[in-house]
């Protein structure tokens, strides 16, 4: 079986499938920006998505929408250190913190994080590989192609309808980057990256291919919750996919992710205890 270490901390991998909920602190991110910028509102959420069964709370002072604009440090610092604070203080929840830039990940695991979740796997700060392995922290590599302000422009892959395994090449070369640098390959999870630098085909192909990136042996993050190529299916904004991100978030539960990153705690909660009913019952790590 596999494991998921960080500092002190594991979760073992296949035995079920784990929830990280989103905190947003953030005025501009897709769906919830604003709803959490100010630092009681969001500690609440964060203790209210505890009390739902999240197993990771992942908060992000910087938002990585399509066409986001990037923040100062100082102002992604003055958004999250606070939260992490005092949830570390209140709570022994696993803490994720959503950043590129090394400092925020140093300060965020001086504070009570444990998981960086780098969206550009280790490629836009250079000393990120060094606090993650001075700090002993869980690292998500994810793949995206350029920055949020520009990923969802000029968008190509060397094929067209076999985007996964260009995919899956650049996470395990990341992996590798890591490993060679010292990080524990028991530390390190992948994320596809659902929406980043992808359009509907590209993220239909991910899904359809969850099997193939579980043979990296690496723990699986998707990140699907309430994104546009779930609105482009369905014809609806941001505020009505919650039951197109259960059911694909279902699915992908059943091909074998690992972790789900989600807006909407207790209903995938529920979701993935019925997925995980039917595999334990099946003996298989995919009932799809």
């Amino acid at each position: 079986m596999l494991k998921f270490k960080f500092k002190d901390r594991e979760l073992s991998i296949g035995k079920r499938t784990y929830i990280m909920g989103i905190l947003n602190l953030t005025g501009d991110s897709f769906y919830d920006g604003g709803r959490y910028t100010n630092p009681k509102l969001a500690l609440n959420h964060a203790l209210s998505m505890l009390e739902q069964g999240a197993d990771i709370i992942d908060i992000g002072g910087e938002s990585s929408r399509p066409g986001a604009e990037p923040v100062a440090q100082d102002v992604e610092l003055k958004r999250v250190i606070p939260v992490i604070k005092k949830l570390s203080k209140e709570t022994d929840v696993v803490i994720s913190i959503d950043t590129t830039k090394s400092k925020v990940a140093q300060k965020a695991m001086e504070s009570g994080a444990c998981i960086i979740n780098d969206i550009s796997a280790l490629r836009f700060d250079k000393n990120m590989v060094n606090v993650a392995r001075e700090y002993d922290a869980g690292l998500v590599l994810m793949h995206t192609r350029g920055k949020p302000k520009d990923m969802q422009t000029n968008i190509t892959y060397d094929s067209y309808d076999n985007a996964a395994s260009e995919i899956m090449r650049f996470l395990e070369q990341r992996a590798n980057f890591a490993i060679e640098r010292g990080i524990e390959k028991e530390k390190i999870a992948i994320d596809p990256g659902i929406g980043f630098g992808k359009v509907l085909k590209h993220n239909l192909e991910i899904i359809n291919n969850i099997p193939a990136f579980k043979c990296l042996r690496y723990p699986l993050l998707l990140g699907t919750s309430r994104k546009s190529f779930i609105g482009a299916v369905l014809n609806a904004d941001a505020d009505d996919r919650l039951c197109g991100t259960i059911a694909i978030n279902a699915i992908c539960a059943a091909k074998g992710a690992d972790i789900l990153r989600v807006h909407d705690v207790k209903e995938h909660v529920d979701a993935v205890r019925m997925v995980d009913a039917l595999r334990e019952c099946s003996g298989n790590l995919s009932v799809i």
